[in-house]
């Protein structure tokens, strides 16, 4: 029974992409991509893997009005993202890019930048 749960817990965390973050951590610093369909974040995530400049991409092709700083959000604590975003962004290393992040907004790239 204990293994049947344990299991049924792992793969909830897998599923929804849900880490346990720092208790420390009380709010991130980040930069962010927001595009329109999937397929654009993996073709700007696939260039960023390759060594592409995020404020770079950011101005070029982010749908969201922090284009024009690059992508810069600057610094939020929880609760003031929409849960998709911010689950990611303080579970996120800092200057790693995630993965596409799908939000009612779009699909997200994000970085962040510090930790708090």
């Amino acid at each position: 029974m204990i293994k049947t749960i344990t299991k049924l817990f792992l793969a909830l965390v897998l599923l929804t992409s849900v880490a346990f973050a720092d208790d420390d951590v009380t709010e991130v610093c980040a930069s962010h991509i927001l595009v329109k369909t999937a397929k654009e974040a993996m073709d700007i995530k696939k260039e960023l893997d390759n060594g592409g400049d995020f404020a770079y991409y950011a101005k070029l092709y982010s749908i969201c009005p922090s284009a024009q700083n690059g992508g810069d959000l600057g610094c939020f604590g929880r609760g003031q993202m929409v849960p998709e975003f911010e689950r990611k962004a303080f579970t996120l290393p800092v200057g790693q890019i995630s993965d596409p992040v799908f939000s009612p907004f779009g699909w997200h790239l994000i970085k962040v930048t510090d930790r708090r």
